[in-house]
């Protein structure tokens, strides 16, 4: 896991079509977690959902999406996962879509008129009318067309009145909350250092599926953090519910939980009751251990107190919120949402993808070390390279013409024995191999003569 906590900074969707499918999956998370038993209950969801508004990749400002578009995501990404979610290349790509000043003026004078108006039904209306052809503008154009003009519509913040209630996840694993504490400085040689404890908490059990004690919270922290209790468990979660702090709001994290098919939740700001669970262990681990450490002296001593704690105290005590069970009888007894995962799916979502230029000598750098490739024919190109986090000893590999081809260390002395080969030995050959006479032909058309199969022709 050392690989993670230098590299995993770098991973990230591997092109723009799987960033968008990523921030799709975000948007649409809130109803991964639901069991809905009527499509009443899924266009209650629906409606609820299309009322947020959220950041697109790129975007300069927050729109919301309709209940048909978050209905059509939720059934992709239920029948294909995130691939489901990424979007096609449109047939007029390249050919610019440009309004008149007539189609801009109509627009926007309609607009004022009727500021409640849906720019979807605007649109309807008006090729109905007959003043805009059908099919002449898309209602993305019209979107932004309103939103450069600034008449895009203002959604008035409601002050939610609700009750709020208990609730639980039906199953174990379904849902785990994670969050990060701050415990006692710790003297490490003289100098003060912070000291940072990360948990993932199940929902369903209030059991700590992992914990760890390190000096920062960043999200590579939360990343390994995660695939420990994957790894452990050998289950992946249904949905992650967080904070909405940097250590769980990047795009590490949201692109591996999409690959992997996991959901994620964030609580919304300034509402600490919403995380009440979570808070609820903290002041436990509080109460039981963090403030009788004095001052820590190593990172291991913490690990060994932490663990000894849950192993000893907090998973055995009865817990009120359990019907006087402790957390490690309900999470080893209660029904579960047991989905698996392997190492094969860990690696996958766990794979960075980065650009380079392949030498003339067939050698690449990649994370400060020199690799080299058999195949002649891409020396000289840039290629896509491959390469998990999650073990660091693996060799990455290059993803081109999607094929893969392997990279594996320079072996100099083997290389000068191994006969030379020419930049296309590796190239699949294509077509029969036609003998090439430029002087014969010019002389068969003076004479002539046909060609005849010496040259390639028909016989």
């Amino acid at each position: 896991m050392d690989l993670l906590t230098t590299q995993g900074s770098q991973l990230r969707p591997k092109d723009t079509a799987e960033g968008i499918a990523v921030f799709r999956a975000q948007v649409i998370g809130p109803l991964l977690t639901r069991a809905f038993t009527s499509h009443g209950q899924l266009a209650e969801a629906l409606r609820a959902l299309a009322r947020h508004k959220h950041l697109p990749p790129g975007g300069s400002a927050t729109r919301s999406y309709s209940e048909a578009t978050l209905e059509r995501w939720y059934y992709r990404f239920k029948r294909r996962g995130l691939p489901g979610l990424m979007p096609k290349r449109r047939s007029d790509m390249g050919h610019g879509r440009e309004l008149t000043d007539a189609q801009r003026e109509l627009l926007c004078a309609v607009r004022r008129e009727h500021p409640g108006t849906s720019a979807a039904l605007i649109l309807r209306t008006l090729e109905l009318d007959g003043r805009l052809a059908k099919g002449a503008l898309s209602l993305s154009t019209v979107h932004r067309l309103f939103r450069a003009e600034g008449l895009d519509r203002v959604t008035l913040r409601v002050a939610d009145g609700r009750v709020r209630l208990r609730w639980q996840a039906d199953r174990a694993d379904a849902l785990w909350h994670s969050d990060v504490c701050h415990g006692p400085a710790m003297k490490i040689a003289g100098r003060t250092v912070p000291l940072r404890i990360h948990a993932i908490l199940d929902d369903h059990s209030r059991y700590i599926v992992a914990i760890v004690a390190t000096t920062t919270e960043r999200e590579v922290e939360m990343l390994s953090l995660l695939v420990k209790a994957m790894r452990s468990t050998g289950r992946r979660p249904e949905a992650l519910y967080l904070d909405n702090g940097p250590t769980y709001t990047g795009e590490v994290l949201a692109t591996v939980c999409s690959r992997l098919g996991i959901g994620l939740l964030h609580a919304s700001p300034h509402d600490p009751e919403a995380r009440g669970k979570m808070e609820r262990f903290w002041r436990t681990l509080r109460e039981g251990c963090l403030d009788h450490l004095g001052t820590p002296a190593s990172l291991h001593d913490v690990q060994v107190r932490l663990l000894a704690f849950l192993a000893k105290h907090y998973h055995l005590a009865p817990h009120a919120s359990l019907m006087g069970k402790g957390p490690a009888e309900v999470y080893e007894t209660a029904p579960r949402y047991d989905v698996k995962v392997d190492e094969a799916a860990l690696g996958a979502a766990l794979t960075v993808h980065g650009r380079r230029r392949v030498r003339r000598d067939g050698t690449l750098e990649v994370g400060g070390t020199t690799f080299e490739t058999r195949t002649g024919f891409l020396a000289g190109r840039v290629v896509v390279v491959g390469r998990t986090l999650l073990d660091p000893t693996a060799d990455p590999w290059i993803e081109h013409e999607e094929q893969r081809y392997v990279l594996g260390p320079v072996e100099p002395e083997l290389n000068a024995r191994r006969k030379k080969q020419s930049p296309s030995a590796n190239r699949p050959q294509r077509g029969l191999d036609v003998s090439f006479d430029p002087p014969g032909a010019l002389l068969d058309a003076l004479v002539g003569r046909k060609p005849s199969a010496r040259d390639g022709g028909p016989r």
